[in-house]
């Protein structure tokens, strides 16, 4: 699947989510709520993946994870948040450093539109 049928697949079921429960509740909850959705969808994924940070040769145990890896290759931050801030564009761009993949979302759902929510941002790629 090409990852723009994948991110609108991904955007597709997170508005699912969201018209389901409309904002204000817990990230955990939408997270939840979103995988189940992506598993109604058979759209594999992994929740709550480490991410390993290595410098200079050493492995550090800082206990990093995604939120969600989609299809091995879309990484989804997902929030519940009154605004998302430059730094969770910043903390995603270096997710996506640190994987090597090209493509993540931020989804927040604390928002009356989730349209208004939803953030892509590119490592690498022309947009």
């Amino acid at each position: 699947m090409k990852i723009n049928e994948l991110t609108g697949k991904v955007i597709g079921a997170a508005i699912e989510v969201h018209n389901a429960l409309g904002p204000g509740l817990l990230e955990s909850a939408y997270e939840a709520c979103l995988c189940r959705e992506l598993d109604l969808r058979q759209i594999g994924y992994e929740r709550q993946k480490e991410l390993p940070v290595t410098y200079k040769g050493m492995n550090l145990d800082c206990g990093y994870r995604l939120d969600v890896l989609v299809e091995n290759s879309l990484l989804l931050e997902l929030k519940a948040c009154e605004k998302v801030e430059e730094i969770h564009k910043a903390q995603l761009l270096t997710y996506l450093r640190l994987t090597g993949l090209q493509i993540g979302l931020i989804i927040n759902f604390n928002v009356t539109l989730l349209r208004e929510g939803i953030m892509r941002i590119v490592n690498g790629l022309a947009e």
